[in-house]
C-alpha cells in the first residue's frame, strides 16, 4: 500500500499545479477500449502506473484494485480464492477505473446492475489535487455521479469492489428464436428466472437469433458436454451457437468453464473481427482463425482500429431503449445499416440522476443493442447516417452509450442528462478545471473536416490496403498480443474454497 500512497500523492501534486494555473488538463490511463478519436493536449497526467491489485478479502468477499489493472488479470486473482466479481466486462483489456467511469452492462447486469452497482467505496484525487474517500456513506452524491461521468469529476485511483462466490463452470443453454419480437419476449422471460446468473441474445438476423442463458455450478448436467473458447484451435463464441443451432434447432446446453464464459467474446470481439477478413480479402474459416489468432484478440484489434483509422467508417454504438421500443429500433437498424449479428443485453437502470444510459421510467428494465459494423462508405453519408440513429435513437425513448463517437449538438446532448445536476456536482468538488463530459464525448469539428476534405497524403494512409497494413503493424508494436498468449485464466479450470481454507 505505500508504493500506492506514494503513487497516488504523486498524482495530487500534478493535478494540484494545473488546478492552480486554471488549466484544463486529460488522464493518460495507458489504454483504451473507446472508438473516440483520441484527444489531443500537453496537459496530461499519467496515471499508467495504477495497475496493482492491492487486496482481496476472503473473508469480507472484496477487493481492493488500481483502476488500471484490467478485467482478465482481476480475474485471474479473485479465482485464487474461489472468488469473482459480480459483473465481468467481456473483453478483457477493459479495466476496473474504466468500468466506473465509464459505462459497463454485461450479460449479469440485468440482475447486478452497472459494474460501478458492485463497488463499496473509491478513492479519488480531485481536480484541485485533494485526495478524497467517497462511498455509499462518504461523500455519496460524488460517488454515485462520478459513475459514468468519464472522469470529468476526478481521477479515479483505488475502487473496492464487491466479490461472490465463484463455481467452476456456467452451464449455458442456448435458446432459439425465429423472430425480433420473440428474442425480445424471450429475454423478458428469461430474466425474471432469478436461478439464472447470465443472460444475453445475438441475433443473427430478423428471423434467426439466440438467447443464451448461464447458471454457475461446480456440477454440470449429466451428460452436459464441456466446451471452451480461449484456445486458438477453439471455435469463436458466436459462430459456435449459430452451428449449435443450426444442428439442432430447440435449446442446447454445454458447460462452459467460468472464465472462458466470462472472455468467451474475446477471440473475434464478437465478431467484428471477421471484419478484418473482408477488408483484407482473406477467406474466413477455421483455418485462418487459428492462423491469425495472435492477431484477432481484443487487445488487438482496439490499437489496429485506432491506428488505421478503420473506426472512422465503422459504426461502433451501444444503444439502451425500452422492450416496447427495441423490436422498432431493430427494424430501422435493420433498414438503413443491415448489420448483423445484433447483441442483445437486458440491464437494470442506475438510481437517477445518472450520466449512464437511462428511461423515462426509472423502474424499466432496458435491452442494450450493440450495433457494430461497417456504415455508409462515403464520409459524409457516414456522418449523416450517425446522426439520423441519435435522432431516432431518441425518438424511441433510447440513450447511447459515450465510449463511442457522438455527434449530438451540446443543447440536444443535455436534453438527455441532468445538466443542473450534473454541474452542480462539478462546482462542489472543483472540477470545472475538467473537461466536461460533452467536452469529451461530442464529435471534434477538426476531424468533421478531415472527413470531408482529406488531403494527398490522408487519402494515401487511407487508402486499402494501406491503412489496415499499418494499424496492424501498430498493434503488432503495441505487443498486446503477448498479453493473450500469457493468459494465466485460460488454465485455471479448478477452484476448491475448502482447500484455501484450510
Amino acid at each position: 500500500m505505500e508504493d500506492h500512497s506514494k503513487a497516488v500523492e504523486g498524482i495530487s501534486t500534478s493535478v494540484r499545479g494545473f488546478y492552480e494555473r486554471k488549466e484544463k488538463f486529460r488522464i493518460n490511463h495507458g489504454s483504451t477500449n473507446s472508438t473516440r478519436h483520441a484527444a489531443k493536449g500537453n496537459n496530461m497526467v499519467d496515471t499508467s502506473s495504477l495497475s496493482r491489485i492491492i487486496n482481496i478479502n476472503q473473508h469480507t468477499k472484496t477487493a481492493q484494485v488500481e483502476p488500471n489493472v484490467p478485467m482478465d488479470r482481476l480475474v485471474e486473482e479473485t479465482l485464487k480464492y474461489g472468488l469473482i466479481p459480480p459483473v465481468v466486462m467481456e473483453f478483457p483489456g477493459i479495466t476496473t477505473g474504466g468500468g466506473y467511469a465509464g459505462t459497463s452492462g454485461e450479460s449479469s447486469s440485468f440482475k447486478h446492475g452497472f459494474f460501478n452497482r458492485n463497488l463499496n467505496s473509491v478513492e479519488m484525487v480531485l481536480a484541485n489535487g485533494k485526495i478524497v474517500l467517497c462511498s455509499k456513506t462518504e461523500k455519496p452524491d460524488l460517488f454515485h455521479g462520478a459513475a459514468g461521468a468519464c472522469g470529468t469529476l476526478g481521477v479515479t485511483t483505488l475502487v473496492e469492489l464487491q466479490l461472490r462466490d465463484a463455481k467452476k463452470y456456467v452451464e449455458a443453454t442456448y435458446h432459439p428464436v425465429s423472430s425480433v419480437a420473440e428474442a425480445i419476449r424471450k429475454i423478458g422471460e428469461l430474466t425474471a428466472d432469478l436461478d439464472l446468473d447470465y443472460v444475453d441474445g445475438i441475433l443473427y438476423s430478423k428471423t434467426q437469433g439466440a438467447i443464451v442463458t448461464g447458471r454457475l455450478t461446480d456440477d454440470p448436467g449429466r451428460g452436459v458436454p464441456v466446451q471452451r473458447f480461449s484456445d486458438a484451435k477453439d471455435p469463436w463464441f458466436y459462430l459456435h451457437v449459430k452451428d449449435k443451432l443450426a444442428k439442432r434447432p430447440r435449446s442446447t446446453t454445454e458447460a462452459i468453464p467460468l472464465a472462458d464464459y466470462l472472455f468467451r467474446y474475446d477471440r473475434g470481439g464478437f465478431w467484428v473481427g471477421a471484419s478484418a477478413f473482408e477488408y483484407f480479402k482473406m477467406p474466413f474459416n477455421n483455418f485462418t482463425r487459428w492462423w491469425l489468432d495472435d492477431f484477432l484478440h481484443t487487445r488487438m484489434m482496439y490499437s489496429a482500429l485506432h491506428a488505421s483509422g478503420q473506426a472512422k467508417k465503422y459504426v461502433v454504438q451501444d444503444l439502451a431503449l425500452p422492450y416496447t421500443t427495441a423490436e422498432d429500433f431493430i427494424n430501422y437498424a435493420d433498414k438503413v445499416f443491415g448489420i448483423y449479428p445484433l447483441w442483445l443485453c437486458p440491464l437494470k437502470q442506475s438510481p437517477q440522476p445518472t450520466m449512464h444510459p437511462h428511461l423515462k421510467h426509472q423502474q424499466e428494465p432496458m435491452l442494450n443493442i450493440g450495433l457494430w459494423g461497417y456504415g455508409p462508405s462515403r464520409p459524409d453519408d457516414f456522418l449523416q447516417a450517425n446522426k439520423d440513429l441519435e435522432r431516432r435513437l431518441r425518438e424511441l425513448g433510447g440513450m447511447k452509450w459515450l465510449y463511442a463517437q457522438t455527434y449530438y449538438t451540446e443543447e440536444a446532448f443535455w436534453e438527455m442528462y441532468d445538466r443542473e445536476w450534473y454541474d452542480s456536482l462539478r462546482a462542489k468538488y472543483d472540477a470545472t478545471s475538467l473537461p466536461s463530459v460533452y467536452e469529451k464525448v461530442k464529435f471534434d469539428p477538426d476531424a468533421e473536416q478531415s472527413y470531408t476534405e482529406p488531403s494527398l497524403a490522408e487519402s494515401l494512409k487511407a487508402s486499402w490496403p494501406i491503412s489496415g497494413l499499418y494499424g496492424l503493424k501498430k498493434a503488432i508494436d503495441s505487443g498486446a498480443y503477448i498479453q493473450a498468449r500469457s493468459s494465466a485464466w485460460k488454465s485455471m479450470e479448478t477452484i476448491n474454497r475448502m482447500d484455501m481454507k484450510k
